[in-house]
């Protein structure tokens, strides 16, 4: 598999099955990107359906730790207020802030999938030290300059593929099922 190929795409965070596309595959750690993975860029918060992914994880068992490219204080207080660890200013794709994170958390590159919104950072820095890697939608379309630019050659790379759990137009209300 291409370093720049995820292993799976999801239409959101809320969209992978905890128990099935994380636990029974062996992962018990999980690295997770913020900006427009689990904090929206539009409103700078968390989804209702995110917070409670995010504690469904922590309740099966699964250690969990926030890597941001972010410079900005508000990751740090995105993550005091949910209780996860992070490693800000992490310079992703490079090793050195998936590496500091799998520190915090005590984990090893074959127990610990990382999931993000970007190919060109989350996706690559991942597969560059050997960790499966989940892509799903951004949260909203808003995005810096920089990130619009690789979403276009992003939409290229993943040509045909739709994302797992996207739901059908008309139908944009989380339920409950969806979120295992």
């Amino acid at each position: 598999m291409s370093l720049l190929t995820p292993e799976r795409y999801f239409a959101r965070i809320s969209r992978i099955s905890i128990a099935k596309d994380i636990c029974a595959l062996g992962f018990t750690h999980v690295l997770l990107d913020v900006d427009n993975t689990v904090l929206s860029r539009q409103s700078h918060d968390v989804p209702r359906d995110v917070r409670l992914w995010l504690s469904q994880a922590r309740n099966a068992g699964l250690s969990l730790c926030l890597v941001s490219n972010n410079w900005h204080s508000n990751v740090h207080s995105i993550a005091d207020e949910l209780s996860i660890p992070i490693v800000g200013k992490a310079l992703k794709p490079l090793p050195h802030g998936f590496m500091a994170a799998r520190g915090k958390i005590g984990a090893r590159s074959a127990t610990t999938l990382v999931i993000g919104d970007q190919i060109a950072t989350d996706i690559l820095g991942a597969h560059m030290l050997g960790m499966k890697a989940y892509l799903v939608c951004p949260l909203v379309e808003q995005d810096l300059w920089h990130t619009q630019m690789l979403r276009s050659l992003e939409h290229t790379m993943l040509g045909e593929r739709t994302p797992e759990g996207a739901l059908s137009a008309g139908d944009n209300a989380v339920r409950s099922e969806d979120i295992h």
